[in-house]
């Protein structure tokens, strides 16, 4: 029986990944990618020579049962994501569950995943949180809303640079726009980049500059009360 290793990757940074992952990915028989493409720089960067085979969430539900077969004849395999953690808002799930229901050992590493940083450098309490990656693009997007509104726990979402505004915009209107939050862009990346503020400022301010890249963004709890007031960072071009 072979055994099912998720394996971070770097969200940003190259150097972001442990020496353990990289013994692994040398060691076993195949690597399993959300996007051979993009793994594959990761291992030519460190001279990692082992196979790469297509996995994602187009084709997961189609190639679970013949990798756990593989795994059961003995292989050991690996399955990465594009960047951060497998199965946080990225493949992983339905094949870690299938192993779990079939006996098959699975070993998740410790590693990169870009709401980790995002929250911490927030400035919001990290204690208690509630990570809810993507929220719905259309159906069920007002009702997850709602449903977050009273929530006292910092609030974690990931987000499209393109819905970005939109998102800033339903928050204030549901949650209030003096809530605060920070915008998390291009973790562990040259133009990492936090933006602090009211969910109003950071609306106007987005809705004025745009954005690109990859967002992480932290909401305030409902409760949240500054020590000592917040220093507000949006600063906005002169005219």
């Amino acid at each position: 029986m072979g055994k099912l290793y998720l394996i971070p990757t770097p969200v940003g940074n190259l150097e972001d990944i442990t020496l353990r992952a990289l013994r692994l990915l040398k060691e076993v028989d195949l690597i399993l990618a959300e996007d051979t493409r993009t793994t594959a720089k990761l291992l030519k960067h460190y001279e990692i020579g082992t196979p790469l085979l297509s996995h994602h969430k187009f084709n997961e539900h189609q190639q679970t049962d013949r990798i756990a077969e593989r795994l059961e004849r003995g292989e050991n395999i690996a399955l990465v994501s594009d960047a951060g953690t497998p199965g946080i808002s990225d493949p992983g799930f339905l094949l870690t569950r299938t192993c779990v229901a079939r006996g098959i050992a699975t070993e998740c590493l410790p590693g990169a995943t870009a709401f980790v940083p995002a929250l911490v450098n927030s400035g919001f309490p990290c204690d208690r949180f509630c990570f809810e990656g993507f929220l719905p693009q259309k159906k069920g997007r007002q009702k997850k809303l709602n449903s977050l509104a009273e929530e006292n726990r910092t609030l974690i979402f990931y987000e499209s640079p393109f819905r970005l505004v939109k998102a800033l915009e339903q928050m204030a209107e549901v949650f209030g726009p003096e809530r605060y939050a920070c915008v998390a862009r291009e973790i562990s990346k040259v133009f990492e980049e936090y933006k602090r503020g009211t969910l109003g400022e950071l609306a106007h301010y987005y809705n004025k500059q745009g954005i690109k890249g990859e967002i992480v963004l932290i909401v305030a709890g409902k409760d949240y009360n500054p020590t000592g007031g917040v220093s507000i960072e949006i600063e906005e071009d002169e005219e």
